[in-house]
């Protein structure tokens, strides 16, 4: 008879806990083994004949059972490698109460980035989902919270971090034996360990808790930034959950191979190194930005996440969502100037993108097995879950819902949660009926496209899902809490609308007379799509200076959304991307350069792409010629930031042989090591289009400097380069490099990803990237996101034949990993080859029809 532990949806038995493991591992780092044994203390409500625990790769020894008196060893021990455990059987029942188990065990470091792994010269751990199963024999479900008291045997001459502080530090025989503080009650994924020859900033303490930033050594000179921002976000996060940091003390760490951006493991947070180490003095503020946020990200979790728990990775977008949320709200704090929403918005597009699909998911989703976990880990769960938040923050008021996570918080101090349990404190703080809006919005794929039409004070509204497919139609409709925006003889007003109905009639508030024009997402925090009638969109048209950079954005957003699904003319963007030409808020011009770089990458070719291109110069360069390419003296970040905008427009997208000429000398000055050539925020985008027009010479030279670059901003910046040349030779030479150790594990997919952007060397990589298919899935170590994001990068594709082709390719060689983006992906592209085949020649009409 099969045991259930051979499905792979096999979930433990809740009727034995642990609660405390002691665990001490012997790593032997050059051989990369590992022997381990601990003690479990366990709880079992009733009496049962078997112990399952979750293994993975791992040799079990000798087990021991003990419960008062009574002392037993497994009559067998029998392995299930579907579910990933071990069933340990015994001869009679094991009485219910308190009990131990001790357990012996053997195994290997991980090829890939999970478990305990090899990172250069770094032994790390990355555990979630359910990877610590690779490391300890455990109950690896977050459900199952323990104390863990560890201590690690390791050769002399590395640093040893553990989550808890150290609390003795010996020799042991040949080797250093290193035991740390018990932990407070954790889920096993939140377990981590990390040796090398590290070298950390001085402690700093805030209110108590050490903070310390650890790198290798050549790098130890760009932990500063990262250590500053836990400093100064760790007392507003406090401030925030109304509760003391929980874990001892804070080390961030950055290993030089990692799977994610980061993780939150409890007191010990690692970070790919582009996530935290940097050179303020020549990082471009996006980097700095990003650095920021997601240093609150992580630190965010150890209260939302560590401290409270999901019950079981369905409710993953309860930590995710939040962090995500939490960090851009508590770095919008800390730099008001940095205009961290914006960049939210920006990060909110992806999930509008995705969400469009046919083959989206809900941010709260069935998740039958571990495995699936991996593929939660999305723009739905993180930046949907986010927004959505932030909508119903809107809707309650930020005190309320300050309220709402405080008690959420207290009631599950130390435990796990669902999402109802959210919603209650919600509800119960604010006094409202959360649970309507966020079930519908958590629960529900999708979201709304809002029809508007504007007749006198009358706004008459109506709402249907919105697909980005053209002709797909569905009746859903959703509570959206919208806030209209406008401008009559009085001014510029606000009136806040619950609009659940799929169509309602609202009469503007506070004023009599016409309206001049209507924003229907007023500050763009709604996560709906708006089609105005036409004489609405004229009017914002006609308005674009008065509406915030936010409602701009969407504005453009919305336009071309429209004109992917076939509901708007691709000329209704083209003609509101015209009114562009004077902007001078940077985020706003991102978002037109990004629109614009699609249908000159997609929807031109031949000479209609080369008329795009001087007509983009044209709306654009004037504007680069009036800021030319140095700095000023204590000129504004936002300035700079504008710089770097119409560089990408006019010298990446419209490839001005003028910018181009411009360019060149400052990369070459700024390779011979003059500083001061560039500013740190030209520097992506110049290196860029001079590697694009590249010769052998700089070919040689970046890739020469590529590996020996400590700072892994710059690294990564020269390593993309090298995806860039469109000489057929150089794009060869480049393609060879993916197969070799050049490109670290973590980059696989995005330097794969870069060779398909290359438009030279597109068609032949993607042939040879058929016949090495299993070659380059081999090459991400299994990581489920570093798979997802291989495929995603096959959205690159362009033409109806390479479409099919894709198709064949992942249909007869499926990743379990990555399913869903396998769908979205070929969702996605499908549409981009109809788009191309649809509207390509409306842009050429559009384009002769220009002076």
């Amino acid at each position: 008879m099969a045991h259930p532990t051979d499905d792979k949806n096999f979930r433990l038995p809740t009727t034995l806990r642990p609660r405390r493991y002691q665990a001490t591992v012997t790593l032997d780092l050059e051989g990369r083994t590992f022997a381990g044994e601990q003690r479990v203390e366990l709880e079992l409500s009733q009496p049962t004949s078997e112990i399952i625990l979750h293994a993975n790769a791992l040799e079990l020894g000798e087990v021991t059972f003990r419960a008062g008196n009574d002392v037993r060893k497994p009559a067998s021990k029998r392995v299930a490698p579907v579910s990933e455990t071990v069933v340990l059987t015994f001869d009679a029942p094991l009485p219910a109460g308190s009990a131990t188990l001790d357990v012996l065990w053997t195994g290997h470091f991980s090829d890939g980035l999970r478990g305990l792994y090899a990172a250069g010269q770094v032994a790390a751990t990355q555990f979630e989902a359910a990877d610590a199963r690779r490391l300890f024999p455990c109950f690896d479900e977050p459900a199952f919270k323990a104390r863990w008291a560890l201590t690690v045997r390791v050769p002399e001459g590395h640093t040893v971090l553990g989550n808890g502080r150290v609390v003795k530090d010996e020799k042991d025989g040949a080797l250093r034996k290193v035991t740390f503080e018990e932990t407070e009650l954790l889920s096993s994924y939140l377990i981590a360990l990390v040796v090398g020859p590290l070298v950390g900033t001085p402690e700093e303490q805030v209110e108590g808790v050490p903070v310390r930033t650890w790198a290798l050594p050549e790098k130890a000179h760009l932990a500063k930034f990262g250590q500053d921002a836990a400093l100064q976000v760790l007392p507003r996060l406090r401030d925030y959950f109304g509760l003391p940091y929980a874990f001892g003390k804070v080390d961030q760490v950055g290993i030089p191979d990692f799977e994610a951006g980061a993780m939150e493991n409890a007191g010990l947070i690692t970070y790919r190194e582009v996530a935290l180490l940097l050179d303020p003095a020549t990082a471009p503020l996006s980097v700095q930005k990003r650095v920021a946020e997601v240093v609150t990200h992580e630190l965010a979790h150890q209260w939302f996440g560590n401290w409270v728990t999901m019950v079981w990775w369905d409710d993953l977008w309860l930590n995710e969502a939040f962090a995500t949320w939490m960090a851009f709200k508590i770095v919008d704090q800390w730099r008001p100037d940095w205009r961290m929403w914006l960049d939210f918005d920006a990060h909110r597009a992806s999930a509008l993108a995705l969400d469009a699909l046919k083959s989206t998911h809900p941010i709260h989703g069935e998740v039958r097995n571990a495995g699936e976990a991996g593929e939660s880990f999305d723009a739905i769960t993180y930046e949907k879950g986010g927004a959505v938040l932030r909508m119903i923050e809107g809707f309650l008021g930020e005190g309320p819902f300050r309220e709402g996570i405080r008690l959420y918080m207290r009631k599950h101090a130390r435990a796990n949660a669902v999402k109802e349990d959210l919603w209650n404190a919600l509800g119960e703080a604010a006094k409202q009926p959360v649970n309507e809006l966020a079930t519908k919005w958590i629960g529900q794929s999708g979201f709304p496209l809002v029809s508007v039409k504007v007749e006198g004070r009358k706004v008459s509204l109506s709402q249907r899902r919105f697909y980005s497919e053209p002709g797909v139609k569905s009746p859903e409709t959703w509570p959206v809490p919208m806030v209209l925006r406008f401008e009559d003889a009085g001014g510029v007003r606000e009136q806040r609308v619950l609009f659940r109905d799929a169509q309602a009639t609202v009469t503007l508030e506070g004023g009599s007379g016409d309206v001049k024009w209507l924003c229907a997402n007023g500050g763009s925090t709604g996560f709906y799509r708006v089609a105005y009638e036409k004489p609405a969109l004229d009017a914002l048209a006609a308005n674009l200076g008065t509406l915030a950079p936010s409602e701009r954005i969407s504005l453009l957003a919305d336009t071309w959304a429209l004109v992917r699904s076939a509901q708007a003319p691709v000329a209704d963007l083209l003609d509101l991307a015209a009114r562009f030409g004077d902007e001078e808020d940077e985020a706003v011009l991102d978002e037109l350069v990004g629109r614009l770089g699609y249908i000159e990458n997609r929807l031109t070719e031949g000479e209609d792409q080369e008329r795009f291109r001087r007509w983009v110069e044209g709306l654009l360069g004037g504007g680069l010629k009036k800021l030319g390419w140095q700095a000023a003296q204590g000129e504004p970040d936002r300035v700079k930031l504008r710089r770097a905008a119409l560089v990408r427009a006019v010298g990446g997208l419209a490839r001005s042989p003028e910018v181009l000429a411009q360019a060149r000398p400052l990369v070459q000055r700024m390779l011979q090591g003059d500083k001061s050539a560039l500013d740190a925020n030209l520097l992506d985008t110049a290196v860029g289009m001079v590697a694009r027009a590249g010769d052998t010479a700089l070919f040689d030279d970046l890739l020469q400097r590529m590996p020996r670059e400590p700072d892994p901003a710059t690294q990564r910046r020269y390593l993309m380069a090298l995806t860039s040349f469109e000489d057929a030779k150089l794009a060869e030479r480049a393609q060879g490099l993916l197969f070799t150790e050049t490109v670290k594990t973590q980059d696989v997919a995005s330097f794969a990803t870069g060779l398909l952007g290359n438009r030279t060397g597109r068609d032949a990589w993607w042939a040879q990237l058929q016949k090495r298919w299993k070659d380059l899935v081999a090459r991400t170590g299994a990581a489920p996101m570093l798979l997802r994001r291989v495929v995603e990068g096959l959205g690159l594709l362009r033409t109806r034949e390479q479409l099919e082709q894709m198709k064949a390719l992942l249909q007869a060689n499926p990743i379990p990993e990555a399913q869903q983006a396998t769908a979205q992906t070929l969702e996605r592209l499908t549409q981009d080859v109809a788009l191309r085949e649809r509207v390509a020649p409306e842009v050429a009409a559009w384009l002769k029809r220009r002076p």
